[in-house]
C-alpha cells in the first residue's frame, strides 16, 4: 500500500460542567499514543492530537481527516472520553463543553462520525474507541443505565458499500450511574485499553505470528487478552469489515525458522564412532557462533538433542558448546539508589555473547516499568510517582533461553532548600533630645555574616577488614625490608656492595601498595589492583633468600585484597577487550620491557652452557611480565586492570635491580636489560597518567 497513514487522537480528560468527572488519563493517554504512532521504526503515521477541545473543534478535525483522504490511505482515529447516551439510546462523545442536558448541541453525535467514515474515499479506516459509557438521563431525576451500552450498534457495518473499516472499543457493556446530575466519581480510572494497545505495538508483543508485521485482527486478540488480564470486568468488543489483512505496525519479533544442518554434519552427529560424534560437536558450535541465525538455531536444536540423548562424555561436550549461546546481559541486576521523585532515570541492559544470544525480546513486569529495544540491547526507564523501595524484572527471552534482570532502588522525595536565615530587624535610632553640631559621619563598620549552620559529618563506611588487613601486609613488608637493607649496612659502600640498594624500589612500590590500600578513594579497585600485580613477580624465587619474608607479606596483602573484591557487590572482576586507551599504551610498554628481557635471556644462553641457570631466570621472568601486562590489559573494570599494570612494571624494575645484583656476569652482556627497565618505567608514567586522568 502506497497511501499515506493519517492518525487523529482526540484526548478529552477536562470537562466544564461539572457533572462529568475529570479522567486520569487521556492527556497522557494521547501523548504516549502519538509518539508510538508516529515513530518511524513501528508505524510511521501522520499524528494529529486534539487535546480538551470543544465539540464543534473536534466535528470539524474529524470531518477534514474523512474528506481529505485517497482510497489507499489509512486512517486511525481515537477517542479517549466520556461516551454518552441520550434518552432515545444514541451514542455520543463528551467534548470540553459538553452538558449531559444538551448531548445534541454540546456533543459529538456517534452518528456523525459514521457519516464522515460512510464518505470517506477510504478502503482501510480504523475507529478505537477508549471511553467510559454511561446512561443519559432528566434533569434532577437520578438514573442507573442498565445493560449493554451498544456501542457496535453506532457504526453498522452494512451502510459502508463494502468498504475496509474496522472499530474496536476498550468495552462494550461498562455503564456509569448519575446521580442528578453528576457521573459517580468512583468509576474514573486509568485506561488499560490504550496503555495495552501502546505496550503491544512499542514492544511488538501484540505480532501474535512473529512474522514481523503487527496485523489488526494480532493487534485485537492481543488487546483482548491483556485487557482482560489487567481487568477481568472489562471485555474489549471488534467489529472489523475488511478484505485482506491491514498491517498496522512493524515489529522486532520475528520468528527465526531453523535451518536444517548439512547432511554430512548430520550423520556424523550421529556415527557409531564416538570421535566422529565429538568432532560433529566442534562444527556445530562454530556454526552455532553464525551470523545466520537460522544457522545457528539448527545447530543448537541439533546440539540440544545430542546433550540430551548421547553417550556422558559426549553429552557434556553439547551442553558446553549451548552454554556459549545462553542469553547473557550485562549488568544481571540494574540498580538505580535513590531515585527522585518526578525524574526519569535511564539505564541501559547490554547482551552479550554470539549472535543468536542476542536475538532477545524484553518484557517488562510493571507497568511503569518501560522498556525500549535498542542495538545490542535495551533501556529501562522509570515511571513512578509513588515514593519508597521498588522491586520489578525485566525478563529476557531468547530462541537459547531466557534470563531475568532485577530492577530494584527507593523513590524519595526531592529534598526542599533551606529558607536563608532572618536577620535581626536594625533597631530604632534613639530621639536626641538637643541638637548636635554637623559633623561628617564615620563609616560604621558591618556586622559579619553569619556563620553558616555546621552539618553534621556523614559516617564514612567502614572499610573491609580484609582491605585492611591487605594494607598492613604492604606495610609489613616494606618495613622489613627498611630493616634488612639499611641497618646492617655500616656504610654508603657496603649499602652499595651487599645489594641493599637493590630492595629500595620494592621499598617504595610496597608502601605505595600500602597507601593505596588505605584511603577510601583507592582501597576498592586501584589499590588491590597495584598489590596483586606487585606480588605476582614476587612468587619468582631469584637466590636473595632474605627477601622470602617480604614477598611472603606481599603475596598475603594480594590474597587479602582479592577476597575484599569479591565481597565487594557493586562490581565483578572479568575479563574483556582492551578498549581504553591507556590500557593499549600500557600493553605495549610493558610487552617492549618483555621483549628486553626475551633478548637478554637469548644472550644468556648462546653465550656459554654456564649461563643457561641465568637465561633460564630471565626467560621466566620475561614470561611472567608478559602474563601480567596482557592480564592487566584485559581486567574489567578498568582502573583494576591499569592498576594491575602499574604492580607488574613496579616487580619488574624490582626484578631487574635484583638480576643485575645477583647475576654479576649480566653487567656483560649487550646491555638489554636496561630497555626492560625503560620499559617498566614507561608502564610506569602512563598508569601515573590514566590515574590522573581519573582522578
Amino acid at each position: 500500500m502506497t497511501g499515506a497513514r493519517r492518525a487523529l487522537i482526540i484526548a478529552n480528560g477536562e470537562y466544564d460542567n461539572p457533572g462529568l468527572s475529570a479522567l486520569r488519563s487521556p492527556a497522557a493517554d494521547a501523548e504516549a499514543l502519538a509518539e508510538v504512532l508516529a515513530d518511524r521504526d513501528i508505524s510511521d503515521f501522520d499524528v494529529q492530537v486534539v487535546r480538551d477541545e470543544t465539540a464543534h473543534v473536534i466535528a470539524s478535525r474529524v470531518e477534514d481527516l474523512f474528506a481529505d483522504s485517497a482510497p489507499d490511505d489509512v486512517l486511525l482515529v481515537h477517542f479517549s472520553c466520556h461516551g454518552l447516551k441520550s434518552e432515545s439510546g444514541d451514542l455520543f462523545f463528551a467534548a470540553r463543553n459538553t452538558r449531559p442536558e444538551r448531548l445534541a448541541s454540546s456533543a459529538v453525535p456517534a452518528d456523525f462520525v459514521q457519516r464522515c467514515m460512510r464518505v470517506s474515499r477510504s478502503r482501510s479506516i480504523v475507529l478505537l474507541l477508549d471511553c467510559c459509557y454511561g446512561g443519559a438521563f432528566s434533569q434532577g431525576v437520578a438514573v442507573r443505565a442498565s445493560g449493554e451500552a451498544n456501542v457496535l450498534d453506532a457504526f453498522p457495518g452494512g451502510g459502508f458499500g463494502g468498504r475496509g473499516r474496522a472499530v474496536i472499543t476498550a468495552s462494550n457493556s461498562i455503564e456509569y450511574a448519575f446521580e442528578g446530575d453528576h457521573l459517580a466519581d468512583d468509576h474514573a480510572r486509568p485506561s488499560v485499553f490504550t496503555s495495552a494497545l501502546v505496550d503491544g505495538l512499542r514492544t511488538g508483543d501484540a505480532d501474535r505470528d512473529e512474522d514481523g508485521w503487527i496485523a489488526l485482527g494480532e493487534l485485537y486478540d492481543y488487546l483482548f487478552d491483556s485487557v482482560r488480564e489487567r481487568n477481568p470486568n472489562q471485555t474489549p468488543s471488534r467489529d472489523i469489515e475488511m478484505q485482506g489483512e491491514l498491517y498496522l505496525a512493524r515489529s522486532r519479533r520475528r520468528r527465526i525458522k531453523p535451518s536444517p544442518v548439512p547432511a554430512d554434519l548430520r550423520a556424523a552427529s550421529e556415527d557409531p564412532n564416538m570421535f566422529t560424534r565429538l568432532g560433529a560437536v566442534t562444527e556445530l558450535q562454530r556454526r552455532l557462533t553464525s551470523e545466520n541465525l537460522s544457522v545457528a538455531i539448527g545447530a543448537h536444536e541439533v546440539l540440544a538433542t545430542m546433550a540430551q540423548t548421547d553417550i556422558q562424555h559426549i553429552a557434556e561436550a553439547a551442553e558446553l558448546a549451548r552454554r556459549e549461546s545462553r542469553v547473557r546481559t550485562e549488568p544481571e541486576v540494574v540498580r538505580f539508589g535513590e531515585v527522585v521523585r518526578g525524574t526519569r532515570p535511564v539505564a541501559r541492559i547490554r547482551l552479550e555473547g554470539p549472535p543468536i544470544a542476542r536475538a532477545c525480546r524484553f518484557a517488562s513486569s510493571h507497568s511503569w516499568l518501560r522498556v525500549t529495544e535498542v542495538d545490542g540491547g535495551a533501556e529501562i526507564s522509570l515511571d513512578l510517582v509513588e515514593t519508597g523501595a521498588f522491586d520489578a524484572r525485566v525478563t529476557v527471552t531468547g530462541p537459547t533461553g531466557e534470563v531475568v534482570v532485577r530492577v530494584e532502588g527507593q523513590v524519595v522525595e526531592e529534598p526542599m532548600p533551606e529558607p536563608p536565615p532572618a536577620q535581626a530587624p536594625a533597631p530604632a535610632p534613639a530621639p536626641s533630645p538637643l541638637p548636635e553640631p554637623v559633623r561628617a559621619p564615620s563609616p560604621v563598620p558591618e556586622p559579619p555574616p553569619p556563620a553558616p549552620p555546621v552539618e553534621a559529618a556523614a559516617p564514612r563506611p567502614k572499610p573491609d577488614p580484609f582491605a585492611a588487613a591487605a594494607g598492613v601486609f604492604a606495610f609489613v613488608a616494606a618495613v622489613y625490608l627498611v630493616i634488612i637493607a639499611f641497618p646492617l649496612s655500616s656504610s654508603l659502600e657496603d649499602f652499595f656492595e651487599d645489594g641493599g640498594w637493590t630492595v629500595v624500589p620494592l621499598i617504595v612500590f610496597a608502601v605505595g601498595a600500602g597507601i593505596a590500600m588505605s584511603l577510601s578513594r583507592t582501597r576498592r579497585m586501584a589499590g588491590p589492583g597495584a598489590l596483586c600485580g606487585l606480588a605476582l613477580l614476587s612468587a619468582i624465587p631469584y637466590g636473595l633468600a632474605v627477601l622470602v619474608l617480604a614477598d611472603a607479606c606481599l603475596i598475603a596483602g594480594a590474597v587479602c585484597a582479592l577476597i575484599a573484591v569479591r565481597r565487594d557487590r557493586s562490581f565483578r572482576l572479568k575479563l574483556g577487550k582492551p578498549r581504553d586507551a591507556f590500557a593499549v599504551a600500557v600493553l605495549v610498554a610493558g610487552i617492549g620491557g618483555v621483549a628486553g628481557l626475551a633478548v637478554e635471556a637469548g644472550e644468556l644462553f648462546a653465550y656459554s652452557s654456564s649461563r643457561a641457570d641465568e637465561g633460564a631466570l630471565y626467560l621466566v621472568v620475561a614470561v611472567m611480565l608478559l602474563i601480567g601486562t596482557v592480564l592487566g590489559a584485559l581486567l574489567r573494570p578498568a582502573a583494576f586492570g591499569i592498576a594491575f599494570q602499574g604492580g607488574v612494571a613496579g616487580g619488574g624494575i624490582v626484578m631487574v635491580c635484583a638480576l643485575f645484583y645477583a647475576m654479576p656476569s649480566s653487567s656483560r652482556v649487550t646491555g638489554a636489560g636496561w630497555g626492560i627497565a625503560l620499559g617498566m618505567v614507561l608502564t610506569l608514567a602512563i598508569v601515573t597518567g590514566f590515574a590522573a586522568r581519573k582522578g
